[in-house]
């Protein structure tokens, strides 16, 4: 009894330092939290007046400096060395875009002047492609004539919508163009290749004595790189002893947590920082030895034992995160259930495909899905940053939930503030009526696009 007691304190401690990190940070982490929120209250404003978000390089931001000598791709390799639908790559493919889906009306029409379309099939199609896509190849192009002045860059296959290529292929989605070069001098296609990938295309392949293969990853991608995420069928403990999956939690709910002492406590959801319940998005789903399955967006920061918190897309076979010992709250004493926590080695990561974008935010800043103790954070590679960063949030939320409960009639400007209304002219029963805005939320939104100005890249989701 004794020892165990030790054990339980010694996790405890162990918890506290990767939850919640050193109460006491250096000058420069002080600093950089500082920054971070006093610029929440400055007008950062674009040339256009407005501001946008920092999730990756605009029209030509993904083009390098040219001053270095480029190596040619050699014939059948590709970059990066990994498979096309790999998170390192393009990723998954999310399925295949026809002209009567939703999806296409996100496939835009390339007209740029210094391209070649092949365009064999008579309809167009070679030309459209995600805005992803247009804006790398339109880097390609330029790069085409400044290597080979005379040469213009050439796309002979783009959006394929007759089937021609493999059941998972990106053409489908118009996230992969087949180019060369318009003299089809096969001499220069592995220059070519090596300026695809200073273009910033996601993945590039000399697959053929004819033609180089160039992929980006998806719009859904890119976005889950400013935002953080788990799947809506994701379950988490309730204070009611019962489960809820994510899709079903609602604002004001208390779900299971960690406290800054390393306790599981039920604390209370105050916003939630993107909820798209309808959306599909790759996430990295995280399998221990236990059988405990995490599933989260990459840029979702995880406690990984001895690294603190790290991105999802970080951790490996071999690390270890943070699980509950019990499988359900049943049947188990509470106080049992408040401390039963352990390291577990995680045994897979794969890259998956989920429907429903659920971020709940809780007071503790962090929560227990699936029995797996994760960040309510991303994009940044700090959990004491983040928390800080969000510590306006907090104030804010405690301070309207003060003036809901001493004036329950009077209805609440904000939607995201829980509303209480009387039942009944003699009763003194309330009911609470919960709302809330689909999307990244405002402040997250905004944050997420101030800490590429305030915080170093190498802190930041690439």
């Amino acid at each position: 009894m004794v020892h165990h007691h030790h054990r339980r304190h010694g996790l405890q401690a162990s918890h506290r330092c990767c939850i919640v990190g050193s109460r006491v940070s250096t000058c420069g982490s002080l600093l950089q939290i500082l920054l971070l929120i006093l610029s929440l209250w400055l007008p950062v404003l674009d040339n256009s007046g407005g501001l946008a978000l920092a999730c990756g390089p605009g029209r030509g931001g993904g083009r390098r400096s040219n001053q270095r000598k480029l190596t040619p791709l050699v014939f059948k390799q590709h970059v990066p060395n990994v498979s096309e639908n790999t998170l390192p790559a393009s990723g998954l493919s999310e399925g295949r875009v026809s002209r009567g889906d939703s999806k296409f009306r996100d496939l835009v029409p390339n007209y740029n002047q210094d391209i070649i379309f092949k365009d064999e099939e008579g309809t167009g199609a070679d030309r459209l492609m995600t805005q992803r896509c247009k804006e790398k190849l339109n880097s390609l192009a330029l790069s085409v004539m400044n290597q080979w002045p005379d040469v213009r860059l050439r796309v002979t296959e783009g959006w394929d919508e007759e089937g021609k290529h493999a059941i998972d292929s990106l053409h489908y989605e118009g996230r992969a163009v087949d180019v060369t070069t318009s003299d089809r001098d096969r001499s220069k296609y592995g220059m070519l290749a090596r300026l695809a990938v200073e273009a910033g295309f996601d993945w590039v392949y000399y697959e053929s004595r004819s033609h180089i293969h160039c992929s980006v990853k998806s719009d859904s991608s890119s976005v889950g790189k400013s935002s953080g995420c788990f799947p809506g069928k994701s379950l988490v403990r309730t204070e009611n002893g019962g489960t809820k999956r994510l899709e079903e939690v609602q604002l004001g709910d208390r779900v299971a947590a960690l406290d800054p002492y390393g306790n599981v406590v039920y604390s209370e959801v105050i916003a939630f920082l993107d909820r798209s319940p309808f959306e599909r998005r790759q996430f990295i789903r995280l399998t221990t030895e236990s059988g405990r399955v995490l599933t989260l967006t990459p840029a979702h920061l995880v406690p990984v034992e001895g690294r603190s918190s790290v991105f999802a897309a970080k951790v490996q076979p071999g690390d270890r995160i943070l699980v509950s010992g019990t499988n359900t709250a049943e049947n188990r004493a509470e106080d049992q259930a408040k401390n039963d926590l352990r390291w577990d080695s995680v045994v897979e990561a794969k890259l998956v495909l989920e429907e429903g974008v659920f971020a709940p935010l809780t007071t503790e800043g962090n929560l227990l899905v699936n029995d797996v103790v994760a960040s309510c954070y991303a994009v940044v590679d700090s959990q004491s940053v983040a928390h800080y960063a969000f510590l306006p949030m907090r104030i804010w939320h405690s301070m309207v939930s003060f003036f809901v409960q001493t004036r329950p009639t009077e209805a609440p400007r904000y939607p995201e503030v829980r509303q209480r209304a009387e039942i009944g002219a003699s009763s003194n029963q309330t009911t609470t009526i919960t709302t809330q805005q689909d999307g990244v939320h405002w402040y997250a939104s905004f944050l997420y696009s101030l800490s590429s100005y305030v915080l170093p890249s190498k802190m930041l989701y690439d």
